[in-house]
């Protein structure tokens, strides 16, 4: 059997200089390539980021950590200043994963709210099939979805009801059936007549799901899935034209509003490729909510970059069965030999991309 040769482990650099001592000038020899400037090398970099960006923990804990299970001391302004480097490191892969939400088919928005420093601010996502980035802004207008998709998104937007998204064709996009069902809850809470005219909404909505689950595991074919649909989506229009005119003011509104976007409630129906719920963003946003309940949100722009692109990086890479750890190591040692961190898109991606 052969036994592969041990590879050497460095644990400390010697930067040689010499002092003249005829005119005291200083001669050092040059750095070499590769060799971290500082005193922590890409592993120890990727490792912190992990720590804090992808297991929540704090900065405290994270020192502890290090030094406890690495021997490697660190304190609170040295793991600050390691997520920093980090962020710098990620800009160009995360800021590639943007670029490509736009050429995606389909695209799955959501917001949460977010604290940066003594400010409101909300964690924006934007899932696609191969890519799902994140941003923090202080503001959760539809400028923001408009950044995340790009100008040029042609694809279905997949959405709750909220109003940022209102710009966007209604023929184009989907709203999230599982929202519907809470308006529906709330409709049939009102009592009288609209309890009649939510439990029938539901009793649709519910048979809908049914239907659709099938679909999903394969034992009913789609076009028969469009069939069934046709009555089911008359009944819920003919409710929701009920509901728009029952004399109470709530459910009358939120019925007018859904109709105004009557198109967006079927797309599903018609294109292979979408869901019926935004429950996709919804599963991304969530370590987002853990990590705001955690931390209670960051204290400064540089911190919320740092949050948004570790957050892109670790659910994109989890999409495509990718190590997080590795991609992290490889993209601070690309930054010390002065080459791009490696891509978070797919190689084939990749190359589609550069052909682009």
């Amino acid at each position: 059997m052969e036994i592969p040769p041990i590879q050497p482990v460095v644990t400390e650099y010697q930067w040689h200089q010499l002092v003249c001592p005829a005119c005291g000038e200083t001669t050092r020899a040059p750095w070499p390539a590769g060799v971290p400037s500082g005193t922590y090398g890409p592993r120890v970099h990727a490792t912190v980021a992990l720590c804090t960006g992808a297991y929540r923990l704090s900065k405290r804990m994270t020192g502890q950590v290090m030094d406890d299970v690495f021997g490697v001391p660190m304190s609170v302004g040295t793991v600050s200043q390691s997520e920093q480097a980090t962020t710098q490191v990620l800009d160009p892969p995360v800021e590639e994963a943007r670029a490509c939400v736009e050429a995606q088919e389909v695209a799955h928005l959501d917001e949460t709210s977010w604290r940066q420093g003594d400010k409101r601010a909300w964690l924006w996502v934007a899932v696609t099939s191969l890519v799902t980035v994140f941003v923090v802004r202080l503001f959760r207008g539809g400028q923001v979805a408009r950044e995340l998709l790009g100008e040029g998104f042609a694809g279905i937007l997949v959405t709750d009801r909220y109003s940022a998204y209102n710009w966007y064709p209604v023929r184009w996009r989907q709203l999230c059936w599982a929202h519907l069902l809470r308006d529906f809850e709330a409709i049939r809470g009102r009592g009288g007549v609209c309890e009649e005219i939510g439990d029938a909404l539901l009793a649709q909505a519910h048979q809908m799901f049914s239907w659709w689950h099938r679909v999903r595991e394969g034992t009913l074919k789609r076009s028969t899935f469009r069939s069934y649909m046709t009555p089911l989506r008359c009944e819920v229009e003919r409710l929701l034209e009920a509901g728009s005119q029952c004399g109470v003011a709530k459910t009358e509104g939120t019925c007018q509003e859904i109709l105004k976007r009557r198109e967006a409630l079927w797309t599903f129906v018609q294109v292979d490729g979408v869901e019926p719920t935004n429950n996709t963003a919804e599963r991304a946003l969530r370590p987002g909510v853990l990590w705001r309940k955690g931390s209670f949100g960051t204290q400064s722009e540089e911190g919320s970059r740092f949050v948004a692109n570790m957050m892109t990086v670790v659910a994109t890479l989890k999409q495509q069965q990718r190590n997080v750890l590795e991609y992290l190591t490889a993209a601070h040692e690309a930054a010390l030999r002065g080459e791009a961190a490696p891509s978070l898109l797919p190689k084939s991606d990749q190359k589609s991309q550069a052909a682009a």
